[in-house]
């Protein structure tokens, strides 16, 4: 049998609103109160999950990544 190494990658989602002078303002904002903990998200904003299955067996000495 063949060795499988299968990534599990979950997004979540959460939409803030905010006043700004920009777009790029308002996601400078917003990223500064996700770093200061701010926004904080859990199971709640669960959008999707993907699986995405290579190979574990290595090939010519090393293994990517």
């Amino acid at each position: 049998m063949k060795t499988y190494k299968v990534n599990i990658i979950e997004t979540l989602q959460m939409t803030v609103e905010v006043e700004a002078e920009s777009a790029s303002a308002a996601k400078e904002m917003v990223e500064g109160e996700w770093k200061n903990g701010n926004y904080v998200l859990d199971a709640d904003h669960f959008k999707q999950v993907n699986f995405v299955t290579r190979s574990a067996e290595r090939s010519r000495g090393s293994e990517r990544c």
